[in-house]
């Protein structure tokens, strides 16, 4: 099932280089710093948990969903999925605000994993993977807690803070990549597009 915000073409985007298969505005920026032209063709699929599923294959597998959703138009298709698992329990995204506050309560002074699931597609080759990176929070206090809260930031970002903003104060150090917290790890993921881009 696909659901666009907007009707988007090609012509509306001078020399596109990739199709992101996301409206997320973190993962676009992402690809213009790394010097890629993402035109925007955002995509709706159940992010639901299967029954016992990992977070790992979560977000490979809708990944690849939201990627396969995207028509083929002879360009890359890149998309991505990201979760944050602490002490076994995975959080997407928050549903309130209450459900954003236990999530940072939760994740105060302790430490949890962000997953990032990414999807590379050209016509009916795909590439997947994962990468996997371990923040740290601070110990946060409740007028820490609620100022971020007052933001409006955590709701649309898993595990409830996005690193790139105000969400960064909480952070007292990231092991592994940072791109990856924010939603899309260049590393693996730049080649591949760029090597498509090429063919």
């Amino acid at each position: 099932m696909q659901r666009r915000s907007e009707e988007v073409t090609l012509s509306s985007m001078k020399n596109p280089q990739v199709l992101l298969a996301s409206s997320s505005p973190r993962r676009r920026e992402a690809l213009l710093c790394a010097g890629l032209e993402p035109l925007v063709l955002p995509v709706f699929v159940d992010e639901s948990p299967l029954p016992g599923e990992a977070g790992v294959d979560l977000v490979e597998r809708l990944a690849c969903a939201k990627a396969r959703a995207v028509p083929d138009q002879g360009l890359p298709v890149v998309a991505g999925d990201t979760v944050v698992v602490h002490d076994g329990e995975i959080f997407g995204k928050p549903v309130d605000v209450d459900d954003a506050r236990r999530m940072l309560e939760a994740m105060s002074g302790s430490q949890h994993q962000v997953i990032s699931g990414w999807c590379v597609r050209r016509g009916e080759h795909i590439q997947t993977g994962h990468e996997i990176t371990a923040v740290f929070f601070r110990d946060l206090t409740g007028d820490q807690l609620e100022e971020y809260l007052a933001t409006g930031e955590p709701y649309d970002k898993a595990g409830a803070y996005g690193i790139q903003e105000g969400g960064g104060g909480l952070v007292e150090r990231v092991v592994g990549s940072w791109s990856n917290v924010v939603g899309l790890p260049l590393v693996p993921v730049i080649p591949l597009l760029r090597d498509a881009s090429m063919r």
